[in-house]
């Protein structure tokens, strides 16, 4: 089950990872409802590096979604999916169940700039057993609208 969470008892559970991802986004949201993508230097986080996402959010279709671009995929991101969708739209590149759920997951942020944290088990399109936990975290450049997320995932 996804949970919104900006409080930290929410996270029980969660790998430390998962909990340092979100203690940093927090540090780095002071007093707004979201960091600005600049407010972010993924030079703090090293080791976290390879289970990470960069995903822009373009506008809105006229289904209700946004249309959403990985800029930044991460090595163990890239190992999972077996390709590399850097540039790609998350339609032709996503990692979870189903399109529809990947997209509502990133709606679901995007609508309301709070993060998200999911634990996942599914099977991808290679036919492999997939259990992951991950969370996803706003950046906004005007304080209000979503410009990109940020996703952070590990294995379980």
């Amino acid at each position: 089950m996804a949970l919104d969470i900006t409080d930290v008892r929410l996270l029980d559970g969660a790998s430390n990872g998962i909990r340092e991802i979100h203690a940093y986004w927090m540090d780095r949201r002071g007093t707004r409802l979201m960091p600005r993508r600049a407010d972010f230097d993924p030079i703090d986080l090293p080791h976290h590096l390879p289970g990470l996402l960069l995903i822009d959010v373009g506008m809105e279709t006229p289904g209700g979604t946004a249309r959403y671009r990985y800029r930044v995929v991460g090595d163990w991101e890239v190992n999972a999916r077996g390709h590399n969708p850097t540039g790609k739209l998350v339609d032709d590149g996503f990692h979870a169940q189903s399109k529809e759920f990947a997209l509502a997951a990133y709606d679901r942020v995007r609508a309301s700039g709070v993060p998200m944290y999911d634990r996942l088990d599914f099977v991808n399109d290679r036919n492999l057993r997939v259990q992951e936990q991950s969370i996803m975290l706003p950046f906004s450049e005007d304080g209000e609208t979503v410009s990109q997320l940020l996703v952070y995932s590990e294995p379980i």
